[in-house]
């Protein structure tokens, strides 16, 4: 029998972050950085203006006020993208607008709403502080600066950063294809009419959610039935289009499972009994050309827990992700419950609480008993180590995060 800690540690062994690909920047939304970005420029590049107004030196409004205003000779105006070289005469001002290059010697804006939109002369009734409503060079962004880490995900804010500097392609790892495969013949659509011995494929829907949710791109295969042939075919068609390949159900030792049978010929599986409740028989290994395949159980509660603890980390690592572990947080159970010994435990809890006063994890079904309502009722994961056999209310365990 296989630790937790072994069986992930295989798991990772067959997982290889996919070589990057330098894309465009439509194309690499949803995607992982491969390398670091590095600004070639200042954002912005010059002073500008951050406010439609009149650009001025502050000295020349000290003393402005309603009571006392002060009045300029406009002398220019500056449009957003103009490239003249202005120069501001001391106590003039230049209609400005918001984005537009600051005139040299000018240091302040002053909107319009505290002048009176003077054309040719301009009233201000209200004074400016030097650098007021100016965005200076390089405050954004500096030259040399990394904008951009090596594992951030690329999403539309960073794609605005992107934009603006000026880059139209970056190099990624490319979102891995996830395929999903369920087996058994008692499987049927949800939708269909059920008929007594059939059950409605959970684990193809909810298993390639999970894949969506870690950032693969999921390919849900309908299910297939427990028979050599036809399994045998449907995953040698799939290899071409899988950088990683799941398979549920067929795990039992009861005649009619196939799936060891058929994956022995293609490629390096191995199955065991891992130490975690729920799950129990898991397979690992490889097919074809080294595509990581993960063999999970046909129970919906194990099978999604198995993908959380063992498959979610090695998509999120083929994808290039630096944080491939779900984050976790200490919480005090509100009940007590056996743990079975030498098992490492997942009890799914809802979490309430707040950092400055503690959390709190309510189990959503009997510990031990594994209800699908119970999971999808959950937003953490409770791990209940080996050594543990009785928890009592109170106790504090680790408690996996789902909905972050």
């Amino acid at each position: 029998m296989r630790t937790v800690a072994e069986h992930l540690s295989a798991c990772l062994e067959v997982a290889h972050a996919a070589e990057p690909l330098d894309v465009v920047l439509s194309d690499a939304v949803g995607t992982v950085l491969a390398a670091d970005i590095v600004s070639d420029v200042d954002m912005p590049p010059a002073n500008l203006a951050g406010l439609d107004g009149y650009a001025v030196r502050a000295k020349d409004c000290l003393s402005a006020s309603p009571a006392t205003p002060v009045v300029l000779d406009v002398i220019d105006a500056v449009r957003a993208g103009d490239v003249r070289r202005t120069h501001l005469v001391p106590g003039t001002a230049v209609l400005i607008d918001s984005g537009a290059p600051m005139p040299i010697g000018a240091d302040a804006v002053v909107p319009w709403q505290f002048t009176d939109r003077g054309e040719a002369q301009v009233t201000i009734n209200r004074k400016v502080n030097a650098g007021q409503r100016v965005r200076m060079l390089g405050e954004d962004v500096e030259a040399g600066a990394t904008v951009l880490s090596k594992g951030s995900r690329i999403g539309a804010r960073q794609v605005a950063l992107l934009a603006s500097l000026g880059h139209q392609r970056v190099a990624v790892h490319p979102v891995p294809r996830v395929v999903v495969v369920s087996i058994g013949d008692e499987l049927i659509e949800p939708g269909q009419r059920a008929e007594p011995g059939d059950v409605y494929d959970a684990n193809g829907h909810a298993l390639s959610t999970a894949v969506a949710d870690a950032g693969g791109q999921p390919f849900r295969v309908s299910a297939v039935p427990d028979e050599y042939h036809a399994l045998t075919e449907t995953l040698e068609d799939q290899l071409v289009r899988s950088d990683l390949l799941i398979t549920t159900g067929g795990l039992s030792v009861g005649q009619g499972d196939t799936v060891k049978e058929v994956l022995s010929p293609l490629g390096t599986v191995r199955f065991d009994t891992v130490a975690m409740s729920p799950g129990r028989q898991l397979g690992v290994g490889t097919l074809g050309d080294g595509i990581p395949v993960f063999c999970l159980p046909g129970d919906p509660v194990s099978a999604q827990m198995a993908f959380e603890v063992f498959v979610r980390p090695v998509l999120r690592s083929i994808a290039g992700w630096q944080d491939i572990h779900r984050p976790s947080l200490p919480a005090a159970v509100s009940t007590s419950w056996s743990s079975p010994a030498g098992m490492r435990e997942f009890v799914p809890v809802q979490l309430a609480g707040a950092p400055s006063t503690g959390y709190q994890a309510h189990p959503t079904q009997a510990p031990g008993v594994q209800t699908i309502s119970g999971l999808a009722y959950a937003n953490a994961i409770a791990v209940v180590p080996e050594e543990v056999t009785q928890v009592n209310a109170g106790t504090q365990l680790h408690c996996l995060l789902l909905d972050m």
